[in-house]
């Protein structure tokens, strides 16, 4: 990776050597997130998909210092965040904001819509009572309510759909750069699923805005996303442009996961199966994180730890054994988003 003081000028957001790490009851140390580097171009969207426990919502707290990570750098805007508190990080905060996956438990029970979105403007004073009242509106318009039938509405008369719509526009409400997104419509019927993703599209055109978005939702991934992050126990395997990545996968854990998505009726082949549960976090097996439940593993996978590609506008793999497929993982989605 690139030295810390020395981050793109295209570049909104870029993660170094980052690691998050708990400790469990007995004391012994958790690695959720593992030496893991990524960046986001200003106005695009990196989608940051894996299987549940495998860290990502661990990397986006971290991204926002909530709690800060062990070691590694986040570069936000060419400034370090890990550098910085008090004052300093709080000011920055302002210009990221992040959306959370249970939408009811996100917002305070004891306030009213008009309040809770209001709140980010009270903290701030970035506007006369007056002013804030109608900015309110207008963004709780844009999230597609009337803001006269919902001002006065505690969160528990409303829906999870309306629920997340009031927690896009508390989000939004002071215009961030960056938008963290952190499984926001895993919660959600499929129909108001896609309510939420079409009114994530239009605040990215209407505000510019950069995103990361978590999610173990293939489909949603693939609609969402410029560029996609394959994750798998606190690592990074994979990344690139998410149609080449979808369309050609490298990683074999990649590959299993887009083949995974197949019509009802039919199994995925046994060659092609992941096989055993995802190893502890408190004891990741040496070498290659995959390798015990990767059908192609071999004595190396265990000695030696595979490294991405140094380039990172290319599609990367971290894999001693990186696939060749024929373009199957597209398809496989393509039902899975019709379904």
């Amino acid at each position: 990776m690139s030295p810390v003081n020395g981050a793109a000028t295209s570049e909104l957001l870029r993660v170094e050597n980052l690691v998050r790490e708990y400790r469990s009851a007995d004391g012994r140390r958790v690695q959720a997130v593992s030496d893991v580097s990524l960046s986001v171009a200003r106005g695009r969207t990196l989608g940051l998909v894996g299987e549940s426990g495998c860290g990502k919502s661990s990397l986006g707290r971290a991204i926002l210092q909530l709690p800060p990570p062990e070691s590694g750098a986040v570069l936000f805007e060419g400034e370090d965040l890990t550098r910085l508190s008090g004052k300093a990080l709080r000011s920055r905060r302002r210009r990221m904001q992040m959306v959370f996956q249970d939408p009811v438990s996100s917002l305070n029970p004891r306030r009213i819509v008009g309040d809770i979105v209001a709140e980010p403007l009270a903290i701030w004073e970035a506007a006369k009572s007056g002013t804030a009242r109608r900015r309110v509106e207008e963004m709780l318009a844009l999230v597609g309510f009337s803001p006269a039938e919902v001002w006065n509405r505690a969160p528990h008369e409303l829906s999870g759909g309306q629920c997340q719509r009031v927690s896009l526009a508390r989000a939004m409400i002071l215009e961030p750069a960056l938008l963290i997104c952190d499984e926001p419509v895993s919660a959600l019927d499929v129909s108001v699923q896609a309510q939420i993703l079409n009114l994530l599209h239009g605040m990215a055109a209407r505000f510019s805005l950069t995103m990361l978005f978590i999610s173990h939702d293939l489909a949603v991934i693939r609609n969402i996303a410029d560029r996609v992050a394959v994750m798998y126990l606190g690592k990074i395997v994979e990344s690139g442009a998410t149609l080449d990545v979808y369309e050609r996968p490298r990683h074999p854990y990649t590959d299993a996961l887009l083949r995974s998505v197949l019509p009802p009726g039919r199994k995925l082949p046994e060659r092609d199966a992941i096989e055993g549960e995802l190893p502890s976090a408190i004891a990741p097996p040496s070498g290659c994180r995959f390798r015990t439940r990767c059908p192609r593993a071999e004595a190396i996978c265990a000695a030696q730890e595979p490294k991405l590609d140094a380039d990172a506008s290319a599609h990367r793999v971290a894999c001693h054994f990186p696939l060749s497929p024929a373009p199957v993982g597209s398809a496989a989605v393509d039902r899975a988003s019709r379904a």
